[in-house]
């Protein structure tokens, strides 16, 4: 078959990756999770909860029932049941009668449930919790609970379910507050319930509701990571407050966490009554896996899946919307700028910073956060930030703003420097995020300034806000606290989808802010003369600046890296097969061949079958940065300060820099607000 003349074959090209990104930005457009008809319940099948004939206890509580002569109060009311073996119980204790005490209380209250009978299915679904948690821990019984026997795994998923249908009347009845307390009505007594926040990150004012994980279906992540234990996983969706602790203005607009909650039964004084007081302890999963109950190390049932789904699926993170909008109309974006974070700040933790490429917003990294995060080594010692920037503006413009805007984080988390976590950070940067990531651990020396000019910095007449925005944008040192980048799909030689076709469109479709063109414009004027004639004044849009030709491009290749810094690369070629592996296949992933990908001197790089839209979400790749990750640990182990000393470079043939509060004060105006 004869292959496309390479201007045709180029379009067609062109015209299919185009195609590609419209594509990848829809599929992730507020399809992260959906309702289900019934919440997921473990119990289903065990008692028959979905049956026509209803709930109904299993044949071990039956036998045992038979034993007693009380099989036939089943037909009678549930509570004089609870009471009848609750006296045999006192007279012959056995765990085998808690367990049928607490699946009795559960298929009474289930059945009250759907009865609208909430008062009688709130008294049940709160013995069940207790008899539950007594069959599980209490020690009063000479023996031991099984773990090896079917009936105790039943048991953990009574003592979840009806911890989860009591949470839910209540919370239908009155909000879930931390630091309140509540008085329930049991079958047998009343139980005052005390809800205690057990978490240092998060504050009480932080909760606005709490949805509950079993209502919804992830479906926009590949990965969902629930994890088995007792306890209910919730969805905590946050709360604007006033007081807020300067570091919440990090937090996306809408942010929901993973709560687990807990239901812990102080015992009575008297053995033979029953508990009066209860706490309902709200724990953190990403920072407490587990509990300890009675000198026993309990593990909790978790979920860090579905609440980050919740949040993607809010209409601010709109992957589209922000992916397009910073494309095409850099101008806009720029309120939304800024670093970052879907947790708590952790000063103890190593920052992994991640950053997004062209027609693409933080959103795309989710697949791979979702996977590292449920890794509990990595949550150990690892927190994650993410960098959203106007895609649509040359790539060393927006090295030069996240150089301030990683400024500004640092003075406002760690305005002392005296968290030495901050200062072994790593980037992980995916296409044009690359080039900028890599922006932040280069010596521009004078290189970057004299692809502009060959004549000196000091002769350029220009008002002081262009001087300034020209200094922070072509002379700058490395980041002292960088240590590591991993860049994946990385046009470092540049990429031929920044083609005639595309560059055209690009100059057509992008909206350069105005200041930006009227700043370009005043220097020419201005400067007769001064500035080269392929000077990159002339490149206005990131295709531009992506094109191979691009000057600044060798440069950054070349340039002096700092020498505390490891580079890593993961590279993509997309497979030979389909359409796509015709067109490009073994020539690299569709955007960026081989070659341009291929880095030197790098510590590690491999290359994995994808395109270049999945590259950063293929599992090997994921697989690739957790093994950089652990790396990264075991060598500060070794060397705490990675076995170099920082260099400190003289700055004395530099431009001044703008003063401390001027101009870069103003191009933080946005994320200061938002």
């Amino acid at each position: 078959m004869r292959r496309f003349t390479s201007p045709r074959r180029r379009l067609l090209v062109a015209a299919l990756l185009i195609a590609c990104f419209s594509v990848g930005c829809a599929s992730t457009s507020n399809k992260w999770v959906a309702m289900r008809s019934t919440p997921r319940n473990p119990l289903s099948d065990t008692l028959g909860l979905l049956t026509r004939q209803g709930p109904k206890p299993t044949e071990r509580t039956v036998q045992l029932l038979r034993r007693y002569d009380l099989e036939d109060s089943l037909k009678g009311d549930y509570a004089v049941l609870l009471a009848q073996l609750a006296e045999f119980d006192a007279r012959e204790p056995n765990r085998e009668h808690l367990y049928a005490m607490a699946e009795l209380a559960y298929v009474g209250a289930n059945r009250a449930d759907h009865a609208k009978k909430c008062d009688k299915a709130l008294e049940l679904y709160g013995s069940a919790v207790l008899h539950s948690y007594r069959y599980l821990f209490d020690e009063k019984y000479s023996v031991a609970s099984n773990p090896y026997d079917p009936e105790f795994r039943r048991a953990c998923d009574l003592y979840n379910a009806a911890l989860e249908s009591t949470l839910r009347i209540v919370q239908s009845q009155e909000a879930l507050r931390p630091g309140t307390s509540l008085s329930i009505k049991t079958a047998t007594h009343q139980c005052q319930l005390d809800i205690q926040l057990k978490s240092d990150d998060w504050h009480a004012e932080d909760f606005d509701h709490f949805e509950f994980v079993s209502d919804y279906e992830v479906h926009g992540l590949q990965n969902h990571y629930h994890s088995y234990g007792l306890g209910v996983p919730l969805i905590a969706v946050r709360s604007k407050h006033e007081g807020m602790d300067p570091r919440e203005q990090f937090y996306p607009q809408d942010l929901s966490f993973p709560v687990t909650a807990f239901l812990r039964v102080t015992p009575a004084a008297n053995p033979n009554t029953p508990p009066q007081h209860a706490t309902l302890e709200l724990h953190d999963p990403l920072n407490k896996s587990a509990v300890q109950v009675a000198q026993a190390n309990i593990p909790l049932e978790t979920d860090l899946s579905a609440p980050l789904a919740h949040t993607l699926s809010q209409p601010s993170l709109d992957d589209s919307r922000l992916s397009t909008l910073g494309l095409l109309n850099p101008g806009q974006i720029k309120t939304l700028q800024g670093l970052y974070m879907l947790e708590p700040f952790q000063e103890d933790k190593i920052p992994v910073v991640m950053v997004h490429g062209l027609w693409s917003s933080p959103v795309t990294w989710m697949e791979m956060f979702n996977d590292l995060r449920s890794d509990p080594q990595i949550r150990q010692h690892y927190q994650f930030w993410f960098y959203l920037y106007p895609s649509g503006q040359p790539f060393w413009f927006s090295g030069a703003q996240m150089r301030e805007d990683l400024a500004y984080m640092r003075k406002t988390l760690d305005p002392e420097l005296q968290y030495a976590a901050l200062d072994q950070t790593v980037l992980v940067g995916h296409s044009m995020g690359g080039l900028v990531s890599k922006l932040q651990t280069i010596d521009s020396g004078n290189s970057f300034w004299e692809t502009l000019s060959e004549k000196p910095f000091a002769e350029l007449e220009a008002d002081q806000e262009i001087r300034a925005g020209l200094a922070r944008t072509f002379f700058f040192d490395p980041n002292p606290s960088i240590r590591r980048i991993v860049t994946i799909g990385t046009p470092h030689r540049g990429s031929e989808f920044a083609n005639d076709t595309t560059r055209w469109l690009g100059r057509k479709l992008i909206k350069i802010p105005s200041m930006i063109m009227q700043g370009r414009n005043q220097l020419i004027a201005r400067n007769p003369g001064y500035f080269r004639d392929n000077a990159p004044l002339e490149v206005t849009t990131s295709i531009d600046s992506l094109a191979p030709e691009s000057p600044l491009l060798p440069v950054l290749l070349t340039a002096q890296q700092g020498p505390w810094v490891k580079y890593h690369n993961i590279v993509g070629e997309v497979p030979k097969k389909g359409i796509t592996g015709w067109l490009v296949g073994g020539t690299g992933d569709g955007v960026v061949t081989l070659a341009s990908a291929q880095l030197d001197n790098v510590q590690s790089q491999i290359v994995v079958p994808a395109d270049h839209i999945s590259v950063h979400r293929h599992p090997q790749s994921i697989l690739e940065v957790r093994r950089i990750l652990m790396q990264h640990i075991a060598e500060l182990r070794t060397f705490p300060n990675g076995g170099v000393e920082l260099a400190t470079r003289p700055a004395a043939n530099r431009p001044a820099t703008p003063p401390a509060g001027a101009a870069v004060a103003e191009d933080l105006q946005p994320v200061l607000t938002r």
